[in-house]
């Protein structure tokens, strides 16, 4: 967590807006949810690329990369300082639940 996702998720709560965020650290910062493909599969695709160009790979040589692990987190805790809920069938979707 850093600390401008921790003050993004601070703000958010302090001025009860139930924030979506696209990052894992955002809804462990106290952000409501997050859903978004897992940073570190990303930072591996985009290793594997700067590999391949560094080799001398020509852009038409690389692969087209999609996110194949997606994480949807709930934060709980969060959710009900805003007087939220989420049915049963969304929880059992998340990834994480964070109480």
């Amino acid at each position: 967590m850093t600390p401008a996702s921790a003050q993004l998720a601070s703000l958010a709560a302090g001025h009860r807006v139930p924030a979506i965020f696209e990052d894992a650290p955002f809804a462990r910062a106290g952000g409501v949810m997050s859903y978004g493909n897992r940073l570190a599969e990303t930072y591996h695709q985009t290793g594997v690329c700067s590999g391949l160009i560094l080799n001398g790979a020509t852009p038409a040589q690389l692969p087209v990369y999609q996110a194949t692990k997606i994480e949807f987190i709930i934060n709980l805790g969060t959710a009900k300082s805003l007087g939220l809920t989420f049915p049963p069938n969304v929880l059992d979707h998340a990834t994480e639940v964070i109480k």
